[in-house]
């Protein structure tokens, strides 16, 4: 085992996902910031820091509920975020709320949806997810809001910590894997826009399915 509880056989593969997932994108002024619900209170906490950064004058949490997340925020994800956010100084009214969410593609369309209900038609937004989440965010945002431009930012963080944070690594592997198979079948099934998967990412996860981190695969 690695000091972070992968295992050594395991680590340079879902290091090599781990950094196919960050999208590198520079941080500047946008127009709001989405925080993308998960299991990840850390999407939360970095928002609020971009906040008080003035990277953005407002938030919008969006997501409800997985399976993944119920035990640890019974009362929904951006609830949650938002209860966080607050403690961490964020003025409650530069917060909005949307609580529906229970995937990726209804983060982006319910988000936009209330954006709208509320006049505001942003041109950038900033996706704050987890690590691991950036490259499907994006690829989903261009998807399905085109005409805004979407810088991507998660808490900066190495794997190991990460994963230390996070305290689960069969969750983080098993979540790892999961994404990295999204980005083809949901580019596929038309919810997002196709991303290059260069060999050594598709052997990286291979290795990781025949390793049995499989929990997160969809048919």
């Amino acid at each position: 085992m690695t000091a972070e509880g992968i295992p050594e056989e395991h680590f340079a593969a879902a290091k090599t996902l781990w950094d196919y997932h960050d999208m590198h994108h520079e941080l500047r002024e946008t127009d709001v910031g989405i925080g993308l619900g998960s299991h990840d209170l850390g999407v939360a906490t970095y928002a609020a820091e971009l906040y008080h950064r003035r990277l953005f004058p407002r938030i919008l949490f969006t997501g409800a509920n997985a399976p993944t997340t119920i035990e640890r925020f019974p009362y929904g994800e951006a609830i949650h975020y938002t209860e966080h956010a607050i403690e961490l100084g964020v003025p409650e009214e530069d917060i909005i709320v949307e609580p529906m969410a229970t995937n990726t593609g209804e983060n982006i369309t319910l988000a936009r949806a209330a954006l709208a209900k509320r006049q505001l038609l942003p041109a950038t937004v900033t996706l704050i997810s987890r690590p691991y989440q950036q490259r499907r965010a994006y690829a989903t945002c261009r998807k399905l809001w085109p005409d805004v431009d979407p810088i991507c930012a998660s808490l900066p963080m190495p794997l190991d910590e990460y994963v230390a944070s996070i305290g689960d690594v069969n969750r983080v592997l098993n979540m790892l894997v999961g994404d990295t198979q999204r980005i083809d079948v949901f580019a596929a099934r038309g919810f997002a826009i196709p991303q290059p998967i260069p060999a050594e990412v598709h052997a990286a996860y291979q290795h990781l399915v025949d390793a049995g981190y499989t929990q997160r695969l969809i048919a």
